[in-house]
C-alpha cells in the first residue's frame, strides 16, 4: 500500500511543484534579494585634510584615515579653506581641518578642535572614518587629561608635556582577536536553505497523511477498510508515505542549497538524524488535521496556516529575536530547532551536539501524536 501511493504520489507533479520546485525558486529569489545585503562592499573614498607642516601629532591622525581594513581612502593635503570647498562641491567625502597649535594643545592639557565637513556624497564609508577619527581623538585627548591629573598631582611642570604626549600616543591596552561566530548561527545563505526546507517540508508530508481525507471522499477509504487488515495499517501506511516524500524532498533541498549556494551544514549522518526528527514532528501535525478537518479544502486551509505560521515563527523569512518565556516558546518550534540543529552542524557538531534540537522535535512528534487521538474526528473514519 505504501510503495503504491508513493508511485502515485511521484506521477502526481503537484508534489515535485510543491517540494522541490516552489522552494528552490524562493531560494534563488530571496538570495538575489538578501544576498548584497551580505556581499555589501564600501566604495572608495576622498579626504580633503588640511595639517600644520611642523605639527608631530597631526600625522598620527592622518595616519589613522588610511589603516581602515576593507576601505580605500586617498588622502589629499590641501589648505582649510579647500578642505572644506572640496567637500561641499563634492570631490572629497570629508574635508578635515587640523588647527594651528593641535600637538601643542594635545600636550599641555588644552583644549583643541578638528573640524570636519561632510559632502554631499557621504554615506557609510563616511560615517566608519569619522568613527576612527573620534576613536583616535578620544585617545588623543587623554593626554590633556593626564597632563591635568598631573598638574594637580604635583607632577613638575617640564614633565607635563612628555607625560601627556606619552599617554596621547601610548597604544591602547586592549587586543581584537577575530573570532568566529557562535556554532548554533548559520550564514544568511544557510539560514535560508534551512528556514525554506523546513516551511516546505510541512506541505510535503501533506501529500501523505492528508491523503486520506481525498480517499474518503472518493469512496476509496471505505474500500480499504472492508479489506482483511487492521484499519491501523491504512493509516501507518499513509504517515510513511509522509515521512519518506518529507525526507527525500528536504535531503534534495538541502543538498541543492549546498551546491548553490555554497553553504555546508557538517556531518552528513548528524544532518540525516535532525532530518527524520524534523520530518516526524511534521507528519504529527498532519495527523491532527486529519482528524480535525472535514473536507480537503479545509485540511489544505489549516495546512497552510500552521505552516506559514510555524515558518514565520521559526525564523524561516527572517531571524526572530525574543527574551523570556516568549524565547522559550519560540525555541519549541519544530522549525527553529531544526535550523537551530543545522547550525550546530554547520559550526562542526556532531551527534552528541545535537541533543536539544533533537529533543524538542521529538517531543512535539510525541505530542502531536497523542494530541491526533484526542482531537474529536470530524470525518468519523479515522
Amino acid at each position: 500500500m505504501t510503495a503504491s501511493d508513493l508511485r502515485q504520489r511521484v506521477r502526481d507533479r503537484s508534489v515535485i511543484i510543491f517540494a522541490l520546485v516552489v522552494p528552490l525558486a524562493l531560494m534563488f529569489v530571496f538570495n538575489l534579494t538578501l544576498g548584497g545585503a551580505a556581499d555589501q562592499s564600501l566604495d572608495p573614498v576622498t579626504v580633503a585634510v588640511s595639517a600644520p607642516a611642523d605639527d608631530t601629532l597631526a600625522p598620527i591622525l592622518i595616519a589613522s584615515l588610511t589603516q581602515v581594513d576593507g576601505v580605500d581612502v586617498t588622502v589629499d593635503e590641501v589648505s582649510a579653506d579647500e578642505a572644506r570647498d572640496r567637500a561641499r562641491s563634492g570631490t572629497a567625502e570629508l574635508g578635515v581641518v587640523i588647527p594651528e597649535g593641535f600637538g601643542d594643545a594635545v600636550r599641555q592639557g588644552e583644549e583643541t578642535v578638528v573640524a570636519v565637513t561632510e559632502g554631499d556624497g557621504s554615506g557609510l564609508e563616511s560615517d566608519i572614518l569619522l568613527t576612527v577619527m573620534q576613536g583616535v581623538l578620544a585617545q588623543l585627548s587623554a593626554g590633556a587629561v593626564t597632563a591635568a591629573a598631573g598638574a594637580q598631582s604635583g607632577v613638575p611642570a617640564e614633565d607635563l608635556g612628555a607625560l601627556a604626549q606619552q599617554a596621547a600616543t601610548q597604544a591602547a591596552g586592549l587586543n581584537l582577536t577575530e573570532g568566529e561566530a557562535a556554532n548554533e548561527q548559520l550564514s544568511i545563505a544557510g539560514a535560508l536553505v534551512a528556514g525554506q526546507a523546513g516551511l516546505f517540508l510541512l506541505f510535503t508530508v501533506g501529500f501523505g497523511v492528508l491523503g486520506l481525507i481525498a480517499e474518503r471522499e472518493q469512496g476509496t477509504l471505505a474500500r480499504l477498510r472492508s479489506m482483511p487488515m487492521r484499519p491501523g495499517l491504512i493509516v501507518t501506511a499513509k504517515g510513511l508515505v509522509s515521512f519518506i516524500l518529507g525526507f527525500v524532498a528536504t535531503g534534495v533541498l538541502l543538498t541543492a542549497g549546498s551546491i548553490f549556494f555554497g553553504v555546508s551544514f557538517g556531518s552528513p549522518v548528524a544532518v540525516a538524524v535532525l532530518i527524520v526528527c524534523a520530518v516526524a514532528a511534521a507528519t504529527s501535525l498532519m495527523f491532527i488535521i486529519a482528524r480535525a478537518a472535514r473536507t480537503a479544502e479545509q485540511a489544505s486551509a489549516l495546512q497552510t496556516i500552521l505552516a506559514l505560521v510555524l515558518a514565520i515563527s521559526g525564523g524561516a523569512f527572517f531571524p526572530l529575536t525574543a527574551t523570556g518565556a516568549l524565547d522559550t516558546v519560540l525555541g519549541l518550534n519544530p522549525i527553529a530547532a531544526f535550523t537551530r540543529g543545522l547550525g550546530i552542524t554547520s559550526g562542526g557538531g556532531g551527534l552528541g551536539d545535537i541533543g536539544v534540537p533533537v529533543a524538542i522535535m521529538l517531543t512535539f512528534a510525541v505530542v502531536g501524536l497523542a494530541a491526533s487521538r484526542l482531537v474529536p474526528d470530524r470525518g468519523r473514519d479515522l
